[in-house]
């Protein structure tokens, strides 16, 4: 071993590696809200986790509108950020929430949107149609005349409830924290709606808001 490799075998050890974040270790839910209060661009994460869900969401309920209102649904959720809770519920039920309330604003457009489709399941399909208009075509199919007649016929508390459940796959303690009331509350709602859906959809091989499986 010659001096200098003896030299440098004595010297002081090679500073420690230093551990260092992943590139995809984000921040969660919860706080990107709270930072954004501070930076406010840390709110658009939030946009890009939930924008999705909440569209599909609002898109079953009001079709086309479905776009003016996640944007609103957003902004709303924007204004009030400061005043977000994490202990009361995560974000993402209180997006659905959120959207909810947006939707009862357009109660009526909702329900004709109900209606058109419970038609349109009963007709036959026309060729030639507008190709625009596939997606209520499928929409039509899979929500079926009888349950988007029985949809459209219940109050809208009660369908508010059931869809958060069947559709926004929120448990029963969710849906009392976005809507504000006890849990006693939202099961007597749902008591009602599935009780005015369940023969609207006996027999039928389609999504069953009325189902008890699954509840959380």
């Amino acid at each position: 071993m010659t001096p200098t490799a003896l030299h440098r075998s004595a010297g002081p050890p090679a500073e420690p590696l230093r551990l260092r974040a992943l590139p995809d270790s984000l921040p969660g839910d919860a706080e990107l809200i709270a930072r954004s209060v501070a930076d406010p661009a840390e709110f658009a994460p939030l946009f890009d986790r939930h924008a999705a869900t909440v569209h599909s969401y609002l898109g079953r309920r009001v079709g086309e509108l479905a776009d003016d209102l996640l944007s609103e649904t957003f902004l709303i959720a924007f204004r009030r950020r400061a005043a977000y809770r994490p202990e009361h519920v995560e974000v993402r039920p209180w997006l659905l929430g959120i959207a909810t309330n947006v939707v009862r604003g357009h109660l009526r457009t909702e329900q004709r949107r109900y209606k058109a489709l419970a038609r349109a399941a009963a007709e036959p399909e026309r060729h030639g149609t507008d190709p625009g208009d596939a997606a209520d075509r499928l929409d039509a199919q899979a929500l079926r005349g009888p349950l988007a007649a029985a949809l459209a016929g219940l109050k809208p508390r009660d369908r508010d409830a059931l869809l958060l459940l069947a559709w926004g796959e929120l448990g029963y303690e969710e849906i009392a924290a976005v809507l504000d009331v006890p849990v006693g509350t939202v099961r007597s709602r749902l008591h009602r709606a599935r009780r005015q859906t369940r023969a609207a959809l006996s027999g039928l091989s389609v999504l069953d808001p009325t189902s008890e499986e699954g509840d959380r």
